[in-house]
């Protein structure tokens, strides 16, 4: 489904500010992955799924989704094939629209639009259904403004618009790290229920380690900007924080030392 080859990508070159983020990535997921991405602040986790959304080019490498390649394709031409969660609940919606309204342009991705209703009564039904399988009460609320909405129930929302047209790759970027606790499980349980309903291709970057673990079929660890650790099957069932850390520490020849994923 993904092919991404010799991928890298350096930040400021030829100044003082000079930064290696991503250092020859090579990464394959099959149809049907659902792939968890850890490391610490630095690692390019989130640089490489910025560089799989088209926000900024790669210097080198390339980037193919499902046949297509993607490496020069602007950000725009892209959308139509991903999905995208934020980890700010506020940038997956607009806030000054409603619910229906929001979902009708998640609903049209990639469509033809012409000069028609609003939204049509089947559309309002499909959202009603889908809004009710989130079992947050939001299919009572269709015209209430998305600026009215938790943090909770937005990025909820924004979930639910990111697999409205079934995306060909799910990228979830740390969409629970804003969220309180209980919250944040109830929005990453959403997520796994999707991703396995409709059996989509998913890579979720995190800082939380027990999140990496128990998500997902395969678990990636990046490093100074290479992928050190690739654990799937029967292997990452079986795998522990504790386990983690020390297979980190034997590939990496170091010790895992960001606060904010071990805190997590």
């Amino acid at each position: 489904m993904l092919k991404i080859k010799g991928l890298k990508k350096t930040f400021y070159p030829g100044t003082v500010h000079e930064k290696k983020a991503i250092k020859g990535v090579e990464l394959t997921f099959a149809d049907g992955d659902f792939v968890t991405v850890i490391g610490g602040n630095g690692a390019g986790k989130s640089t490489v799924l910025n560089l799989i959304a088209g926000v900024f080019p790669a210097d080198c490498g390339s980037i193919e989704l499902d046949g297509v390649e993607l490496t020069t394709m602007p950000e725009y031409r892209r959308a139509s094939m991903l999905g995208r969660v934020f980890q700010d609940p506020m940038r997956g919606t607009a806030a000054d629209m409603t619910i229906e309204e929001n979902l009708a342009l998640a609903c049209r991705r990639g469509k033809h639009r012409g000069l028609r209703r609003g939204v049509t009564r089947a559309e309002r039904q499909l959202f009603m259904e889908r809004l009710a399988a989130l079992d947050l009460g939001l299919e009572d609320r269709l015209t209430t403004k998305v600026g009215l909405l938790s943090g909770g129930q937005r990025q909820a929302l924004t979930l639910l618009m990111a697999t409205m047209q079934r995306p060909h790759l799910l990228l979830l970027d740390e969409h629970t790290a804003a969220l309180d606790p209980r919250t944040a499980e109830r929005v990453l349980a959403l997520s796994r229920q999707i991703v396995e309903e409709e059996g989509l291709t998913a890579m979720m970057v995190t800082h939380n380690m027990r999140d990496a673990i128990a998500t997902g079929n395969r678990l990636i660890m990046m490093h100074e900007g290479r992928v050190v650790l690739d654990i799937s099957g029967e292997e990452k069932k079986r795998l522990t924080v504790e386990g983690l850390l020390a297979r980190f520490a034997r590939v990496s020849g170091e010790t895992f030392d960001d606060d904010k994923a071990l805190l997590a």
